[in-house]
């Protein structure tokens, strides 16, 4: 079942499945990654929504980890442990998952701001200030031509934030008193189809696509050097992210002919993620380890990745689920 599909279900009766990761996941692919999305400002990840699991060992032994209960204490969390582990510890065949009320309105906000900086800054103040915003999406100037060239719209090409406000009507309009000019309905469309826009603007190019996460409070400098290390290469890249919670992506367009382009992407991607190491942040706010990042699991948590390793042997001895990945 993918995320639209239980979406679909719940609607009619009131309720809502928020975790967003854009594409149409199924629901056991973003539970073994992790995702978060959109959304995770305001509902949190996988990791906040996932009550319990049924999975199935290497050994084909079933075991079914948490309950619906809203707290406990008994024993290790093996649910926490098997969301997130990329398939490498278990195959997750059900899950029980937190669903949420359909709030009573919705509204967005399109917002752009002379440079990247500004816009981050105003994303720290509004949560710094406690309001609950739903989403808040950042798309760099080059994002914004890009989607306004796909989907025919015609948003300042400056860097914007996307924001989202949900509850009552009366505290969305408090919310909205707080932002700038309101959205229409292509907001969001523009937001998840940002990716196909901007693989738009170089035919035939490939999106290398990478991700860190940081401290909010580290963001808005992280953003900024990062961009302007783009700004001095020879490629065409572009910055989105979910800046309400202190994540952010690069798309690289490159020649998947091209080593030369693929080997200073590759560069570049380092680059960034030592950066956002420097800042306490995370190699990955949600893409994962898989193979691209694994040199970079050590650096960022040092010996307790033989810890990663030993969990993985105990469980899967012969090396028969995902073998290579995350450790």
């Amino acid at each position: 079942m993918t995320r639209r599909q239980l979406n679909g279900v719940l609607e009619p009766q009131g309720f809502f499945f928020p975790v967003d990761p854009g594409a149409d996941a199924t629901l056991g692919g973003m539970a073994a990654t992790r995702a978060s999305g959109t959304t995770t400002v305001r509902y949190g990840s996988m990791r906040d929504n996932v009550l319990s699991l049924l999975a199935v060992l290497a050994d084909g032994r079933v075991i079914r980890t948490g309950s619906r209960a809203a707290k406990s204490s008994a024993g290790y969390d093996l649910t926490h442990l098997l969301v997130g582990s990329e398939g490498t510890l278990g195959i997750i065949t059900e899950l029980t998952v937190r669903i949420y009320g359909t709030p009573e309105a919705i509204s967005a906000a399109v917002c752009p701001f002379p440079t990247v900086e500004a816009a981050v800054t105003t994303v720290i103040r509004t949560i710094q200030l406690g309001i609950p915003i739903a989403r808040a999406e950042l798309l760099d100037e080059v994002a914004v031509d890009a989607v306004n060239r796909h989907n025919t719209l015609d948003y300042d090409v400056a860097p914007t934030l996307f924001l989202e406000f949900h509850g009552s009507p009366a505290s969305v309009r408090e919310q909205m008193e707080a932002v700038a000019e309101i959205g229409g309905d292509n907001l969001w469309r523009a937001r998840h189809e940002a990716l196909y826009a901007v693989l738009a603007l170089r035919p035939g190019s490939r999106g290398l696509i990478t991700d860190v996460c940081v401290p909010v409070s580290q963001l808005a400098t992280c953003i900024t050097e990062t961009r302007d290390d783009l700004s001095r290469s020879s490629l065409l890249a572009t910055i989105v992210g979910h800046v309400g919670d202190g994540n952010f992506h690069t798309v690289f367009m490159v020649d998947p002919d091209s080593r030369a382009e693929i080997e200073e992407a590759t560069e570049l991607n380092r680059r960034m993620v030592e950066r956002a190491l420097r800042m306490d942040g995370t190699c990955t706010g949600e893409h994962g380890i898989g193979l691209g990042k694994r040199d970079f699991l050590r650096a960022e948590h040092g010996e307790a990745v033989e810890v990663m390793r030993a969990v993985k042997r105990a469980l899967d001895p012969r090396n028969l689920l995902n073998p290579g990945k995350v450790v």
